[in-house]
């Protein structure tokens, strides 16, 4: 893999802006437990793509990316939850879904290429 930095690839840059998308829409919300959740779950996917990356270890990395596409997932159904219970307009909660389905696919392709490069 050509990179010097966690901080160099995109999938990483991505996931930082979703998670200060996420923080700015839920900056109002006075239910905390799934403020807590969905914030945690937000932080969760750059996190985990920087510490599988720094592992020097490439089936580590593919696993760390795993655990990324996990915790996209985990937020994409707490989002449309947040949606049903009246707490994210629909606006909100389109560019958040389409920004982690995104994420997701460069997740799958990172994993995928890694996968390939290691036969």
């Amino acid at each position: 893999m050509a990179y010097r930095s966690f901080e160099e690839l995109e999938v990483w840059k991505k996931g930082c802006r979703l998670a200060v998308m996420v923080y700015r829409a839920l900056k109002e919300c006075r239910d905390f437990g799934l403020k807590d959740q969905m914030t945690r779950a937000a932080v969760s996917i750059p996190s985990n793509i920087a510490e599988g990356a720094e592992r020097d270890s490439k089936i580590e990395f593919i696993r760390f990316l795993h655990i990324a596409k996990g915790s996209a997932a985990e937020l994409r159904t707490q989002i449309y939850i947040a949606q049903k219970i009246g707490l994210m307009e629909s606006k909100t909660v389109k560019e958040l879904v389409e920004e982690l389905k995104s994420i997701s696919s460069m997740l799958h392709a990172l994993i995928k290429s890694l996968k390939s490069n290691s036969n």
